[in-house]
């Protein structure tokens, strides 16, 4: 039943409990209070008051005793008079004593006083009579028999005191034992409590402060710089709320992802149909070149038709081009690996682009302390990413310009070697708005362009396990740094 609660209802049973047994602690206290003022207010007002009365009938009686001898001695009525008053005494506590009664003990006790006393005071007077008379024989011995009726009367007298004594001693008894009793409810009360607070405390630090500090910890091994040594739910609280920063900051990577997933799908399958019309189209124009470079030998034209032939020609070249970068861009070549100084393929490419360069009126400066260490790669495609980045410097150039190509090899946080090969021009630069965009396939702002150099170029690299940045400030050319593990 304990273990299919939920928890939250636990801890209610038990402050519910904790309560319960709180006011009924308390409510038995005062109700003990009220026992314990009405049995003392039953032995001060009745017992002790009864027992005095009972006392003072005692000394009543004692106090008649010696009178009549020394009446007998003196002759002086004035001893009469006062024993009158004694009597008068004697039965007003006796009157008083009967009020009080409230058992048939008492009641009883009080008859036979009475009765004795009554016999007392009737022998008592015949022996003043005989003493008064002058018959000192008769009274004398009358008087021995009243001796004896007196000692009659104040034992019942001493007996019912007594029935008083043991009322208070039965009251003084019963106050003992409600004490105990109080005290055993208020040690049980206080037990139980503690039993129950010691079992909410174990509810609390089990199910609830347990948790939470791991769950803190955890929190903060994942990131947090949280102190728990002091308040874990501040700690938690902390942590939650960086956990929710973070998970915003996940939420918008994973859109992030969600979109360039979306793109390179879109990619691929851009790139399968261009593969597939690549392929479709680079057969007849290889035949449609053939046909034209036999016609330029054969024919014999004007200028003008020259011209047109030399336009035609040039555009079929253009579109060869394309082609040629889809298909390298969808189906890239397998890598042909061998070691070599990456300074040697730059001074290829440099070589190969050295009439084009002419055209555009660019000259390069290559900066070097020594040639790089070799590496292990494919020169034939390091050397197509060099003219592309060369060409495309060139294009940026308008109307001619510097390409400064600096060599070093430095070395990365991980304490690895790397070549790396920085290719600058003193062209417009790269709008911040699209330095983003330039590595990404089919983007370009050129009008005849395809957007797919600097992908192709880019991905080159990033099979050589190396890295292609572009730094660029609009206005003050642009760098690419080519990074290549040695």
């Amino acid at each position: 039943m304990w273990q299919k609660m939920r928890l939250r209802s636990r801890i209610y049973v038990i402050l519910t409990s904790l309560v319960l047994i709180t006011m009924a602690g308390g409510i038995v206290t005062v109700w003990y209070t009220y026992r314990m003022e009405h049995l003392l207010t039953a032995v001060t007002e009745k017992n002790i008051a009864a027992f005095k009365t009972a006392e003072a009938l005692e000394i009543a009686l004692v106090n008649q005793k010696g009178f009549v001898s020394y009446y007998f001695m003196e002759g002086d009525p004035e001893w009469l008079r006062k024993l009158g008053e004694f009597r008068q005494i004697f039965k007003e506590r006796l009157t008083s004593a009967l009020n009080m009664a409230e058992s048939e003990r008492e009641r009883e006790a009080l008859y036979w006083i009475k009765i004795e006393y009554a016999r007392y005071i009737g022998i008592k007077d015949r022996v003043i009579s005989y003493y008064q008379e002058g018959n000192r024989e008769e009274g004398t011995v009358l008087h021995r028999q009243v001796r004896e009726i007196f000692f009659t009367v104040l034992d019942f007298c001493h007996k019912y005191k007594e029935i008083h004594e043991e009322r208070i001693l039965q009251a003084k008894s019963d106050s003992r034992s409600q004490a105990t009793n109080l005290r055993i409810i208020a040690i049980t009360a206080v037990f139980t409590g503690f039993l129950l607070a010691v079992l909410l405390a174990f509810v609390l630090g089990s199910q609830i402060l347990g948790p939470v500090r791991r769950l803190t910890l955890e929190a903060s091994n994942e990131g947090g710089d949280h102190d728990i040594a002091g308040d874990e739910v501040k700690a938690l609280s902390h942590s939650v709320r960086d956990l929710i920063h973070n998970v915003d900051s996940t939420q918008s990577e994973l859109q992030k992802s969600r979109e360039s997933l979306l793109q390179a799908d879109k990619l691929a399958l851009v790139g399968k149909l261009a593969a597939g019309m690549a392929h479709s189209i680079r057969n007849p124009f290889t035949s449609v070149k053939m046909r034209l470079f036999s016609l330029n030998r054969s024919l014999k034209l004007s200028d003008t038709q020259k011209e047109d032939f030399d336009v035609i020609s040039e555009e079929i070249r253009h579109v060869d081009t394309i082609v040629q970068n889809f298909l390298e861009f969808s189906r890239p070549p397998k890598l042909k690996m061998q070691s070599i100084s990456p300074s040697i393929i730059v001074d290829q490419a440099i070589a190969l682009l050295q009439h084009r360069l002419k055209s555009y009126d660019v000259e390069v400066r290559i900066e070097r302390d020594q040639y790089l260490p070799e590496i292990e790669a494919d020169p034939e495609q390091i050397k197509e990413v060099i003219v592309n980045l060369v060409v495309n410097a060139c294009e940026a150039m308008e109307r001619g310009g510097a390409i400064l190509i600096q060599e070093q090899e430095s070395m990365t946080p991980s304490k690895e070697r790397t070549a790396v090969i920085q290719v600058s021009d003193n062209g417009p630069g790269i709008q911040a708005s699209i330095k983003e965009k330039v590595l990404q396939p089919f983007f370009t702002t050129k009008e005849e362009g395809t957007g797919l150099g600097l992908s192709i170029a880019a991905r080159i690299i990033e099979e050589h396990h190396g890295r292609l940045d572009i730094e660029s400030n609009e206005g003050g050319g642009a760098t690419v740094v080519i990074s290549l593990p040695v």
